[in-house]
């Protein structure tokens, strides 16, 4: 579980880096020109070379320097192999963003939900087999292929919808967009490269003053975690920003701002309270007897990720409006008191001390966002 996370940390920073703030840029500039076609045929092709261009050049960095990235990432460069499977199909992973996010611009939320069921369905199977077949190794390429799986699905519906193939690809790289993506991409990047090295840092502390075993029941946890946290932040993904893409006005945003916690947060305290009353039977099918000490640290993890919901409701509108001192501020303020908290607390408190530093770095955050908001929130004027 500790080295599965290690290598999915390393995969997410890549994956965040091809994309590289490329797929909000391109939601936000789609819906803005989507009614004129020969524009929004600009945009298209101005992030598919992007895409492209990018996500290859690091696909041949990755490959060039696989055994070195797998030495400090997996403490082994046997491991070598499974990080070039990554740097090859890199392209396609980025490829799978570039459509995924011109079908968000247009809308099509029930082919996405629908895109989401068949790739979790397929990705499982592929994944429970490569385990079962080939132990670690067989975790290292599942996580390395899902991506891929998925793009193979995307392309198949792209090219089974006449609404995305009427858009006219050129050679082109339209200068006019590229201000857009580089507010954005200084956002990702910050993002993409501070958040999977922080859970490195904080994985090494639990195995530097613990063990790798105590590093991998903290692993379980945010993978637990991952479950139900990936139903909301899709969901919000595919519709909560392009929602807030499209306003222009504090009204519209305190509009858009009540219907979240009139709709989402409840739905999330009720999923919650049901997965903590429902955990020892959860956990009992989703984990082995070694992870039975998951169940004592739960309570941590869901209260961090109860402020973390109440937080995005806020910070989707400063990632949208490229908000860039309020984003950078956000991100730093949220992962450097998350690593110092747990660097402290870790020491005294083992894996427990990483999640009350989850929760407490959360609220601290979530109090920053409030400030940051209070005079939208309270001002009369739209």
């Amino acid at each position: 579980m500790a080295l599965t996370g290690s290598f999915r940390n390393f995969t997410t920073l890549f994956k965040s880096l091809s994309t590289n703030g490329f797929s909000q840029s391109l939601i936000k500039l789609f819906v803005e020109n989507k009614e004129d076609k020969k524009e929004s045929s600009v945009v298209i092709s101005t992030f598919f070379w992007l895409f492209i261009i990018v996500s290859v050049l690091l696909g041949i960095l990755i490959i060039l320097f696989s055994e070195p990235i797998s030495y400090f990432v997996l403490r082994n460069d046997a491991y070598a192999f499974y990080i070039k499977i990554f740097g090859l199909i890199l392209p396609f992973v980025a490829l799978q963003s570039f459509m995924t996010s011109v079908f968000n611009g247009l809308l099509w939320f029930k082919k996405i939900v629908f895109l989401q069921i068949v790739s979790s369905v397929v990705v499982f199977i592929a994944t429970v087999s490569l385990i079962y077949y080939h132990r670690l190794e067989g975790a290292f390429i599942a996580i390395a292929l899902a991506d891929f799986i998925l793009f193979l699905i995307v392309l198949f519906v792209a090219f089974q919808n006449k609404a995305f193939l009427q858009f006219d690809l050129q050679y082109i790289i339209a200068k006019k967009h590229l201000s857009v993506v580089r507010d954005f991409s200084i956002m990702a990047l910050l993002s993409g490269i501070i958040v999977p090295l922080n859970f490195i840092l904080i994985r090494n502390l639990i195995i530097d003053y613990h063990s790798i075993q105590q590093a991998g029941i903290w692993d379980a946890v945010n993978r637990v975690s991952g479950f139900y946290m990936l139903f909301f932040t899709t969901g919000l993904s595919f519709y909560y920003i392009p929602k807030l893409a499209s306003i222009h006005t504090n009204a519209a945003f305190k509009s858009e701002l009540k219907n979240y916690f009139k709709t989402i947060i409840p739905i999330f305290m009720l999923l919650v309270l049901l997965f903590f009353f429902l955990k020892d039977l959860l956990i009992q099918i989703a984990l082995t007897e070694e992870f039975q000490e998951v169940k004592t640290l739960l309570f941590w993890q869901l209260s961090g990720d109860f402020l973390r919901l109440l937080t995005l409701a806020f910070g989707y509108q400063i990632l949208v409006k490229t908000m860039m001192k309020r984003y950078i501020a956000v991100e730093l303020l949220f992962n450097i008191s998350y690593f110092v908290l747990s660097y402290f607390m870790i020491q005294k408190s083992a894996v427990t001390g990483a999640l009350q530093a989850y929760c407490i770095a959360n609220f601290i955050t979530f109090c920053l966002v409030f400030w940051m908001f209070r005079n939208t929130l309270f001002s009369k004027r739209n």
